[in-house]
């Protein structure tokens, strides 16, 4: 179990084990010193959103085996950079993946705003969506 906090300063959830995310690989968005990509943004990924990040460099397709759907916890800047494509109309409203703020860490405040998170937030029952 993780001792992290999300974005509401509760107990950070379990985001997801199918696949089996985090930087940590054990489901909890967490970071820590030796993260450098700062993966704390529970995000659900589109087809959209996965092509940006190919385009980016980060084949998250190839590399971690994901599809439109999948549960990943996201480089913050990653997901901030696909925010500012969609502001700059590069993208359109499903580059952006959604947010599961019960599973986002807490550290993300730093660099992103409540509210913005809150605008892509989705409604979720548990661990993978279930």
């Amino acid at each position: 179990m993780s001792s992290a906090l999300n974005v509401f300063k509760k107990p950070l959830k379990l985001f997801s084990t199918q696949p089996m995310t985090g930087y940590y690989r054990d489901g909890y968005c967490r970071t820590g010193p030796d993260d450098a990509g700062h993966h704390g943004v529970a995000g659900i990924v589109t087809d959209e959103f996965l092509d940006y990040s190919a385009r980016q460099g980060n084949d998250l397709r190839a590399g971690a085996g994901l599809r439109g759907g999948c549960r990943w916890c996201l480089c913050t800047a990653r997901w901030f950079e696909a925010l500012e494509a969609y502001r700059n109309s590069e993208l359109g409203p499903n580059g952006v993946p959604r947010v599961d703020l019960d599973a986002t860490e807490d550290s993300v405040l730093k660099k992103i705003p409540l509210e913005t998170l809150q605008n892509f937030a989705v409604k979720t029952n548990g661990v993978n969506g279930k």
